[in-house]
């Protein structure tokens, strides 16, 4: 009788809205889930993904907020940072992402900081040491390579010098290997996919690893909140980055989503994320798959929601300073 209850999708076109550009992270993980998500829903449906671009994901943010209807059809996938951009009150920011029914997350990403070869940062004694501060890449407020190295400034005293307006972390690479920044602060499951060569050439060098602790291919590299000498500099650290990092790429449905059609995608995801083909897939393409279920990503973020006061203002203090 449970089973009768289920809602069926037979016939259905279900929808992954992207907030990032084709081709990028977010697109890829999102193509990839669809591509396997059909065979464990009910009926069977087509799966389709649609990008939305713009605002840092949050027009994407906003048109799942309020206009896509809640009928279990439209599937989200959208930055964490637009959880990290309303706690800190950003202008613009206007929708509760608290109300999103969070389904789960692919990967557990975490962000560490690489520097070219050339640039001389090899190591933190060599950026602690550095005669003038050392410029690294960044798009704009309110993604990782913009918000980290701005949290560490802070934190740490590190000498820094951001330089924003790339329009990702492609065009970062290349500046960097030009010589025009040393380096930036992203994902170590992207740079280890796209900036391979270099690293196996040691070409590129990762120094820093804004982690709990160290991740199993980088054993030696320090972590971040080692250096740090105040509780405050460690919780800026946590909360700025470690805590929304594992949670970067989290899929939603709309707000108000009925409770049995949100049980029935959850389950479905985590099915999707041990499906053989899609962990195939994910293998020849160098894609890490490390997912997490949509009551621990609510938990995270309700953990977000209720950061120290004093943290969330020296936080917006930091990322989003008074002009």
């Amino acid at each position: 009788i449970a089973n009768a209850a289920a809602p069926s999708y037979e016939g259905k076109v279900i929808r992954i809205i992207v907030g990032h550009s084709a081709g990028g992270g977010f697109d890829t993980y999102a193509r990839m889930v669809g591509r396997h998500l059909g065979r464990h829903l009910p009926g069977n449906p087509t799966v389709i993904v649609e990008n939305m671009v713009g605002a840092g994901s949050l027009i994407a943010g906003k048109y799942l907020y309020s206009r896509a209807k809640p009928d279990g059809l439209t599937l989200g996938t959208l930055t964490s940072q637009l959880v990290m951009a309303q706690i800190l009150g950003r202008e613009g920011v206007d929708i509760d992402t608290r109300k999103f029914e969070w389904i789960g997350v692919p990967v557990q990403d975490h962000v560490v900081c690489t520097f070219t070869k050339a640039s001389g940062i090899t190591s933190m004694e060599k950026w602690i040491a550095a005669k003038a501060p050392v410029k690294m890449g960044g798009t704009a407020p309110g993604d990782t390579t913009a918000d980290v190295p701005r949290i560490l400034k802070a934190a740490l005293q590190l000498p820094i010098q951001l330089v924003e307006g790339y329009k990702g972390t492609a065009e970062i690479r290349l500046a960097s290997e030009s010589g025009e920044v040393a380096g930036s602060c992203w994902q170590w499951e992207a740079i280890k996919v796209t900036w391979s060569k270099a690293l196996e050439s040691g070409d590129v060098v990762t120094v820093l690893q804004a982690t709990p602790k160290p991740l199993p291919d980088l054993p030696k590299v320090p972590l971040a909140s080692s250096y740090a000498k105040t509780e405050e500099a460690r919780e800026l650290i946590k909360m700025g980055i470690y805590e929304p990092s594992i949670i970067t790429r989290p899929f939603f449905l709309p707000p108000g989503t009925p409770k049995d059609q949100v049980q029935v995608m959850r389950k479905a995801f985590q099915e999707t994320m041990k499906d053989p083909g899609l962990l195939e897939e994910a293998k020849k393409s160098n894609l890490d798959i490390n997912p997490m279920t949509g009551e621990e990503v609510e938990e995270i973020i309700k953990g977000l929601f209720s950061i120290n006061p004093s943290v969330v203002s020296k936080l917006k203090e930091i990322l989003y300073p008074k002009k």
